[in-house]
């Protein structure tokens, strides 16, 4: 089936677009931008602050929330360490893992498109109203 017939398949199928649709909350969750660089930072078990060096510009907070709500929906096992200070490591489920190509292709398409939408997003506010 091609992808234009897939997007037809879906918008004519109403419960998709329905408020109590359960796939809202996951795709909220996997559409955020943090949640995906934070599965794509976890190739390998890291501990909190190696994901957070490899994140610029994310919040203590933030990767809190993040991991949390990765670890709640099965995508990140969490795993405390027997040291001294007691450490957390994090790393991917299976669950986790199988988003691993769906995601390298959405983010082959950004890279692939950039230049693109920057120069419409210059474009479209050029002509906008200010």
């Amino acid at each position: 089936m091609a992808t234009s017939e897939i997007y037809r398949a879906i918008a004519e199928h109403d419960v998709v677009f329905r408020s109590d649709c359960p796939s809202r909350p996951i795709l909220d969750q996997i559409a955020d931008k943090w949640s995906m660089m934070v599965m794509a930072v976890l190739v390998e078990p890291r501990r909190f602050n190696e994901i957070k060096r490899r994140l610029d510009g994310v919040t203590q907070r933030v990767l809190t929330q993040t991991l949390r709500r990765l670890e709640r929906n099965g995508m990140v096992e969490r795993r405390v360490l027997p040291t001294s200070p007691v450490g957390v490591e994090y790393s991917l489920t299976s669950l986790g893992e199988s988003l691993r190509e769906p995601f390298a292709h959405l983010y082959d398409w950004t890279v692939a498109n950039a230049s693109e939408i920057q120069a419409r997003q210059r474009d479209y506010d050029q002509r906008a109203p200010r």
